[in-house]
């Protein structure tokens, strides 16, 4: 199982540094709120699997705060970007 869990961790760490590649990248903001999306999703993932490995779950409050804030920032960017395409 910890083989597993290793394999998960190494491949999530691989895709959080192609996101950052991504962000880096972007060539809009758009393109960039929507990577930082993602790697929100992929920081609760390894937190998830750390709380696997270690089979604590003091972890467990913070991803559910990253993860509503990361809900409640990808929201909040869409708004902006909405209200922004209509003033247009």
């Amino acid at each position: 199982m910890n083989i597993i869990l290793a394999i998960a961790l190494s491949l999530l760490f691989a895709a959080a540094a192609l996101v950052l590649v991504r962000v880096h990248l972007g060539p809009t903001n758009l393109d960039r709120a929507l990577s930082l999306d993602v790697l929100i999703v992929i920081i609760t993932g390894i937190i998830a699997t750390q709380i696997l490995r270690t089979d604590d779950v003091g972890a467990l409050p913070i991803m559910v705060v990253f993860s509503l804030t990361g809900f409640v920032g990808s929201v909040s960017v869409a708004r902006f970007m909405a209200r922004k395409e209509d003033d247009s």
